[in-house]
């Protein structure tokens, strides 16, 4: 039921951003949720176009499921947590997000009851017209966990016999899931998104961030990542974009004749 409500949306979405032309928007400000599982990980993947919605007035909401805290070997989870918290704030504050923190700790995220009780409560409250978040395999349990449980609570947000303190939402028009060097099996770009205007505004985001800046990890992070913005806006025909699958179901299209 939830698939044959948000097909037709989607594919006319999918369609004009295909053939070069804008999709039709709403008067009214879009929200959109990108949930991570991390601090940084929704910003670095595809913050730029997050920062590119807010400048043309949509609201962008980013949820980070844990603080992060497991990912500083020199520093104590506690210390790192308070670390990754503060400079998830600034790095939305660069972009114009707003930002709502999670309470599972890093690395043991699951798709459970409570949590999906959480999410769905964050999905009534936010009311997104679209949702970003991560692509179901990879490298990272946190990762795939964020994916099954954003999937559920969307659809558990949109029952009425499931109870929380606001009413069921139904306005999705679509979940998208963002390109992460982490969970790149059987990920396949599907839906390019010229982002070649807010690549500054998304360079000032994620550094702020000790990891994005080269500070903890030996993997460079912000290289590779401004690197795949360049080589799918090649692909693409901008000079920058960034990528995102979607479910199969949703890869249809419906013309009346050749485009």
């Amino acid at each position: 039921m939830r698939k044959l409500m948000w097909q037709p949306v989607l594919c006319i979405c999918l369609m004009a951003l295909c053939f070069g032309q804008q999709a039709p928007t709403s008067p009214e400000q879009r929200t959109i949720l990108a949930i991570g599982a991390h601090p940084g990980d929704m910003e670095v993947t595809c913050g730029a176009l997050l920062a590119k919605q807010v400048k043309r007035g949509d609201r962008v909401v980013l949820l980070h499921l844990t603080a992060g805290e497991g990912g500083n070997p020199r520093v104590s989870a506690q210390e790192y947590g308070k670390q990754k918290k503060g400079e998830a704030e600034a790095a939305a504050k660069v972009i114009g997000a707003k930002v709502i923190f999670g309470t599972y700790p890093d690395g043991q995220l699951q798709n459970s009851e409570e949590a999906r009780r959480f999410l769905v409560g964050v999905i009534r409250q936010t009311k997104p017209a679209y949702i970003i978040t991560h692509w179901k395999n990879g490298l990272h349990k946190d990762h795939i966990a964020a994916h099954f449980l954003t999937n559920d609570a969307v659809l558990l947000a949109s029952l009425e016999g499931v109870k929380a303190d606001d009413p069921p939402h139904r306005g999705i028009r679509g979940i998208y899931y963002t390109e992460n060097w982490e969970d790149k099996t059987d990920f396949s770009p599907y839906l390019y998104v010229d982002v070649s205007d807010s690549l500054d505004l998304w360079e000032q985001s994620v550094k702020q961030y000790e990891l994005i800046r080269g500070g903890i990890s030996s993997f460079p992070y912000f290289e590779y990542y401004q690197s795949l913005a360049r080589l799918r806006g090649a692909e693409s025909g901008f000079r920058a974009a960034v990528a995102f699958d979607i479910d199969p179901w949703a890869k249809k299209r419906a013309l009346p004749n050749l485009p």
